[in-house]
Formats: C-alpha cells, structure tokens, sequence
C-alpha cells in the first residue's frame, strides 16, 4: 500500500506510480497512476488473476515510481506479508 505525502505539481513534477503488467504471450502494459495527496494506492507485489478464455491465470506485475523531474516527492509504503 501507498500513499502520497507531497502535494502533486506544488511539491513535485513528475513521480507517478508505475505499475507493469507481464501478460505471458503478450507484450507487457503499463499502467501509471498519479494519486493525489493523501489517496491510498493498493497494488499486488508480485501476482494478480486475470480472467482468461479457459479460467483464471496468474500475470505477473513489477511496480515502480516515474522520474521526479522537479521538487521532491515524500511518500509513506506499509508492506502487509504472512510472516510467521
């Protein structure tokens, strides 16, 4: 989970929240999300489902942050795991 501290284009330019969809037999898709000050942003780390022509199948995703091209961007991730 994500959340931003910065105030978009007061604080900062640029930095969006990236997330990249890894579809197997396809090309991969980004999505980029620019969440303004304060919204939560809850994303999967590793594996989502999809519904397919046959069922579910897993797709893989990556999730990373734009180039901040102006300002400085402050921002607060809390990791949820199934530490035992």
């Amino acid at each position: 989970m994500l959340t931003v501290l910065s105030e978009p284009s007061v604080d900062y330019e640029g930095g969006e929240f990236v997330l990249l969809e890894q579809r197997p037999r396809a090309q991969s898709r980004a999505h980029v999300v620019g969440a303004p000050r304060g919204a939560f942003v809850v994303f999967p780390t590793h594996h989502r489902p999809q519904q397919g022509a046959r069922g579910y199948y897993r797709v893989g995703l990556r999730h990373g942050v734009s180039t901040i091209t102006s300002g400085s961007r402050t921002a607060l991730g809390i990791i949820f795991h199934d530490a035992r």
